[in-house]
């Protein structure tokens, strides 16, 4: 029986705009994966911190900030010092198409906007984490 998808939903920085996380964090466990809602104002470490201690497969981070060129290679960073390169980092907020291509291009996940669909993200969660656990049975 295959465990299910773990995923840590954390806010880092200053920002304190949390609806979008909540929702996310909901429709993710009515979609069966169990969630751990890290509250506002998280700093990286922090956040790699719950993700070891959590065991996590995926850490999606929400930033409204305009530090997501900051903050999301500084969670990849301590997540690989850690042993969790195979943890699937992602996000969103309102992050211009420009600085997607390079975080991309760091490492990091798909990044979200606004209006993206609970399916649709529940689907690239499943997908992603599944080829990532095959990946890892192979090795």
């Amino acid at each position: 029986m295959k465990r299910k998808i773990r995923v840590l939903i954390a806010k880092p920085g200053l920002d304190g705009h949390d609806r979008g996380a909540r929702v996310v964090a909901a429709a993710l466990r009515d979609a069966g994966m169990e969630v751990i809602y890290t509250g506002l104002h998280q700093t990286p470490e922090m956040i790699a911190q719950t993700a070891l201690q959590e065991d996590v497969d995926v850490v999606g981070m929400s930033i409204h900030s305009g530090a997501h060129m900051t903050l999301f290679p500084a969670v990849k960073k301590l997540l690989d010092e850690n042993g969790m390169s195979d943890v699937l980092l992602h996000g969103g907020g309102v992050i211009p198409e420009d600085d997607i291509k390079e975080l991309e291009k760091m490492g990091i996940g798909r990044l979200f906007g606004p209006g993206t669909s609970s399916e649709e993200l529940v689907n690239y969660i499943r997908e992603e984490v599944e080829r990532r656990r095959g990946s890892a049975e192979k090795e």
